[in-house]
């Protein structure tokens, strides 16, 4: 294609785009395929020679919609949405024609302090305290990675950096078993090691137990380990478990430990003041993250690590090659110093549309919202006919199983699962809680309504009737 033509697709682009939106309501949620169907309907060799708009516009329409799982469907209560406001995706339009690598500030200036500025617009908007800075991560799982490699480099005087792990003393993390699995993943990034990384038991909440950890602490310092840090749950994708915020940084901060909080989907609610008591503490952190494109309406990908002091971070990632210094400057902010990848995109522009357009008020009641139809969706379910709750709501999330007299929970909460999502008109996935098969309910896609929230309860109730009657058969 050439540059000649790009106004004429973009626009035959947005009208698909504008079309698809307008018609999610008529699509099944989840996609439809099995394994392999998609790859079937593509070529096994690349083309030699170029192939024509029409034709690669037309296997996009044919192909493509209906292998896809639509994230944007107003009856998306499975794990946790990756919203996109429509005015996030006209910015992420931009971003991709300005096709700019972000990595420095001279190689893009704007998208530098645009970002720093919307990293201050979401610490205000979320009550943390003046002097947080922080930067734009693709997902909270890289927010985790750095969080841990920088607890690991500040317990070791930063020499792992420079001469390895071989030789030092075992390095330990400390979390609880409701931590997102990305934090194991953090670890053995790190080089720490996945038996390195201590699940603490939880109490009567599943917050961890700020006295075990105490213990647990304690325990390995005598037998010869390195503490070097806590990260911290608020609002876990399993059953939106939180720790206890500030009892737990005291134990921290008795034993020099940093502290990094994961409040990738529950953070975005934290701009409604009244909700804030689920962090109360969270300002004494070094290290908070939390994903604007979980609840907010920014297009994925957008996470934001706060940082109450960038310099161990920047200390432990920077590398600043004479090829990327930039002449005459010396005290500008390279964010790629900040996080483990060089190149980056322009991820600020969206929250910069998404925070004007919206404003934070319509994003507070938009959550207020998906809360309160969360607790309504939870008690009519309660009501149903073998059914019963296994946890109630933190925030917009609760899970429940199918139980009916006769049948064994698991098994029967799994097939109506498999029904559900077969059926396609919502889509919820699983998890296990206390050792049973469960299904989680988590509203919160960005455009969802009332009316959407208890479509799903009657569909929950029509099919659990037809697969009681099919096990009677």
């Amino acid at each position: 294609m050439k540059r000649e033509d790009y106004f004429r697709w973009a626009e035959r682009a947005a009208r698909w785009g504008a079309e698809y939106l307008d018609t999610l309501d008529e699509r099944p949620v989840r996609a439809q395929t099995a394994p392999g169907e998609i790859a079937a309907m593509l070529p096994l060799a690349p083309p030699e020679e170029p192939v024509d708009m029409e034709t690669i516009f037309a296997d996009f329409e044919r192909i493509v919609p209906d292998g896809m799982t639509h994230w944007q469907h107003r009856r998306f209560f499975a794990y946790f949405s990756a919203n996109a406001a429509p005015v996030s995706m006209i910015a992420e339009n931009l971003t991709a024609v300005m096709a700019a690598q972000c990595m420095l500030w001279q190689t893009s200036p704007a998208a530098t302090e645009i970002e720093t500025q919307m990293v201050n617009w979401m610490r205000q908007a979320l009550g943390l305290p003046e002097g947080f800075q922080g930067v734009i991560q693709e997902s909270a799982t890289s927010a985790n990675v750095c969080a841990v490699l920088t607890m690991r480099e500040r317990a070791l005087g930063w020499r792992g950096i420079d001469s390895g792990m071989v030789g030092e003393q075992q390095v330990r993390v400390y979390a609880s078993p409701e931590t997102h699995s990305s934090v194991d993943k953090a670890i053995r990034i790190a080089g720490i090691g996945q038996q390195h990384l201590v699940k603490v038991p939880t109490d009567g909440s599943w917050a961890l137990d700020s006295e075990a950890l105490r213990r647990a602490i304690e325990a390995d310092r005598a037998a010869g380990f390195l503490p070097a840090g806590v990260v911290l749950c608020v609002g876990g994708t399993s059953i939106g478990a939180s720790d206890h915020v500030r009892q737990t940084i005291e134990v921290a901060r008795e034993h020099d430990l940093y502290v990094h909080v994961d409040a990738a989907w529950a953070g975005s609610a934290m701009i409604c003041p009244e909700l804030r008591a689920l962090w109360e503490g969270v300002e004494g952190a070094d290290s908070i993250a939390f994903n604007p494109h979980k609840w907010l309406g920014a297009q994925f990908d957008c996470s934001i690590q706060f940082l109450a002091d960038p310099e161990p971070q920047v200390r432990t990632l920077g590398v600043r090659p004479d090829y990327l210094q930039t002449l005459g400057q010396t005290e500008i902010t390279n964010y790629s110093e900040w996080t483990i990848p060089l190149g980056r995109r322009f991820r600020a522009l969206k929250l910069w549309f998404l925070l004007r357009a919206h404003g934070l008020e319509d994003l507070r009641q938009r959550i207020r919202n998906h809360i309160a139809w969360a607790e309504e969706a939870a008690a009519a379910i309660a009501l149903l006919d073998g059914f019963r709750l296994t946890t109630d709501c933190h925030l917009s999330l609760f899970t429940f199983q199918y139980a009916p007299d006769g049948e064994d929970a698991n098994d029967a909460t799994e097939r109506l699962l498999r029904a559900i999502n077969d059926d396609g008109r919502i889509y919820l996935t699983q998890t296990i809680h206390e050792g049973q098969f469960v299904i989680r309910f988590q509203v919160g896609q960005f455009d969802c309504r009332r009316e959407d929230v208890l479509v799903a309860v009657d569909v929950l109730r029509e099919l659990a009737h037809a697969i009681h009657l099919d096990s009677q058969n």
